[in-house]
């Protein structure tokens, strides 16, 4: 009677795991996408994309928890904090300010970058390779994109001289950007001139001072802050009549004059992968960062009418969108 009553003890216990494994494995996993802009965006299609690509089916194998801050940058932490309190598996931050809201929030969900500037000096992974927490994902780092950027400059601005450079001083990055751009300068011998923008209303004073330096042209850095301010920094470049290249495809799309960067869209598609890398038992400290393979170069010919500049074919010829 013993052995028998022993053995649906057993029965049992087994039972009650194996119930508790099948509730495991139908769990459907959500994912945490924190982002300071609004949802209307090509890159959150992107990573939806990505994660079509990898046979995921929102509201069916996987639930996407979007937050959005709409531009206010203090609201991240709390919402950092509430996808926390969700419990999502994984959360994907679209930023180094996100990141460092998320990081800030959790340092046991793991957190998937789909872009960031300066990954390590962000002190967010100890290395490319091996980034040893609980954050992972690419690097929107490429060392030739400063110089590119004034080499593009110097294209359409034959007597290219002095460059205004418009910057974010309180953003992660902003100084490793500013070192490279230096030295991309040194190179080509040209001056610069550093204008720190730290609100909405220091983009008028930095064109302002940008003129009165007689700048030859303008290089922007990338940012929430620029991002989040694109109509009025681009009626402002037109209003100064002076030449500017952005770090983003949205600027130049919303009338900015061009832009050369990493494509957005390929990260936030490529950053699925590690989404799907750790459902699948992957580790954050173990998964290598990756670094940009896809690069554009988009240049808006009316914004460029708008202040009487003539783009060279030669130009016209390598850009991977013409936006008329």
């Amino acid at each position: 009677m013993k052995n028998i009553l022993s053995i649906l003890l057993i029965i049992a216990v087994m039972g009650v795991g194996a119930m508790a494994q099948a509730q495991q494995q139908g769990k459907v996993p959500r994912i945490g996408f924190l982002s300071p802009g609004s949802p209307v965006t090509g890159r959150v299609e992107a990573f939806r994309q990505g994660l079509r690509e990898l046979g995921y089916v929102e509201g069916k194998n996987i639930v996407i928890e979007s937050r959005y801050t709409e531009g206010k940058l203090d609201r991240l932490p709390a919402l950092a904090a509430e996808l926390v309190r969700l419990k999502v598996d994984i959360i994907v931050s679209t930023g180094a300010t996100v990141t460092r809201a998320a990081k800030e929030a959790t340092n046991t969900i793991p957190i998937v970058m789909a872009q960031d500037n300066d990954p390590i000096g962000n002190g967010f992974v100890a290395s490319l390779a091996r980034p040893g927490g609980n954050v992972t994902g690419l690097s929107s780092v490429a060392a030739e994109l400063s110089g590119k950027r004034l080499e593009l400059l110097k294209e359409i601005v034959p007597k290219l001289f002095r460059v205004a450079v418009l910057g974010t001083s309180t953003n992660p990055g902003n100084a490793q950007a500013l070192r490279e751009t230096e030295l991309a300068a040194g190179a080509f011998g040209l001056q610069l001139q550093y204008l720190d923008v730290l609100g909405p209303k220091d983009i008028e004073t930095a064109f302002r001072a940008a003129s009165k330096g007689r700048a030859d042209a303008v290089l922007v850095f990338g940012g929430p802050l620029f991002n989040s301010q694109r109509t009025q920094l681009v009626q402002i470049a037109v209003k100064s009549r002076l030449p500017a290249i952005y770090n983003g495809t949205e600027i130049v799309e919303d009338g900015g004059l061009m832009s050369y960067a990493a494509s957005g869209t390929d990260l936030f598609r490529r950053s699925a992968t590690y989404v799907d890398k750790i459902l699948k038992g992957a580790k954050p400290a173990d998964l290598p960062l990756e670094q940009p393979k896809k690069f554009e170069f988009i240049i808006n010919l009316k914004a460029a009418k708008q202040i009487g500049l003539t783009i060279p074919p030669n130009v016209l010829a390598r850009a991977d969108r013409v936006i008329q």
